[in-house]
């Protein structure tokens, strides 16, 4: 017992001080995507039929957008610009309130709002959530799960992941809601007395990502259910899914952490 009280001791605290404090990022992670339209102007629209995902979002003559709600934040989506007008931030802070938020034309979106006052103070200093996974790869459901380790420690905010839907304030969604699972999706959210959440997590979930347009899954939770919170990423960050909760609780507000 002295020998693991000792190590405990050595070792420190591996918590994170986020929000507190800076973020720990490896080297390898691609965070919000930015798009500078001036490299190649009007030639830009060709990167939409490059793409390996709808990330570029060619409008009207010139005019074209980041859909970070599809962005599959791979290397081969920046590369679909060869004049490098597409690249990838550091920044890991893009969830949102609304689905139309996602859409940029630089890549700059307003990170999400808090809950209103009256709701919040009905959540009272606690969130519970039941996580449904609606036709995924389990990527997304990874990163989920590691906030609960030491690092992230999503539980020291009041923010748990619980087992029924009857004991939860609200759903989180990942997938692209297949066929077999929107009964299951519709059912869970309809056992969970209001007021209710609905968060959708990851590219899936948001637009239905790489599957898009099969008939076997929907384009997104959006066209089933009201979401609260957008949090793009292939899967997110769990820095990304973290701040996005924080800001839907008031915890962390503005533009800086």
């Amino acid at each position: 017992m002295f020998d693991f009280l000792r190590a405990r001791l050595r070792h420190g605290t591996s918590t994170s001080r986020f929000p507190y404090g800076g973020v720990d990022l490896p080297e390898r992670f691609r965070g919000r995507p930015v798009l500078d339209a001036g490299r190649c102007g009007s030639r830009c629209a060709e990167c939409a039929g490059r793409a390996p995902s709808q990330v570029v979002r060619a409008g009207h003559g010139d005019d074209v957008a980041l859909d970070l709600g599809a962005c599959l934040f791979s290397p081969e989506e920046a590369l679909a610009c060869p004049h490098g007008a597409i690249a990838y931030s550091r920044d890991h802070r893009m969830a949102t309130s609304s689905r139309n938020a996602l859409v940029s034309p630089t890549g700059a979106v307003p990170l999400a709002a808090a809950l209103d006052e009256r709701t919040r103070r009905l959540f009272g200093r606690s969130l519970r959530l039941r996580s449904v996974a609606a036709g995924s790869c389990n990527g997304c459901e990874a990163e989920l799960v590691s906030l609960g380790n030491v690092v992230f420690d999503l539980a020291r905010f009041g923010v748990q992941f619980v087992a029924s839907p009857r004991h939860a304030d609200g759903i989180v969604v990942t997938g692209a809601v297949s066929t077999n699972m929107r009964t299951a999706l519709e059912k869970t959210y309809e056992a969970v007395p209001p007021p209710k959440l609905v968060i959708a997590v990851g590219a899936c979930a948001i637009s239905g990502g790489p599957f898009r347009g099969s008939p076997e899954v929907g384009n997104g939770v959006g066209d089933i259910l009201p979401v609260d919170l957008w949090i793009p990423g292939c899967p997110p960050h769990p820095f990304t899914t973290l701040d996005g909760i924080l800001r839907l609780l008031g915890i962390v507000e503005g533009g800086d952490r």
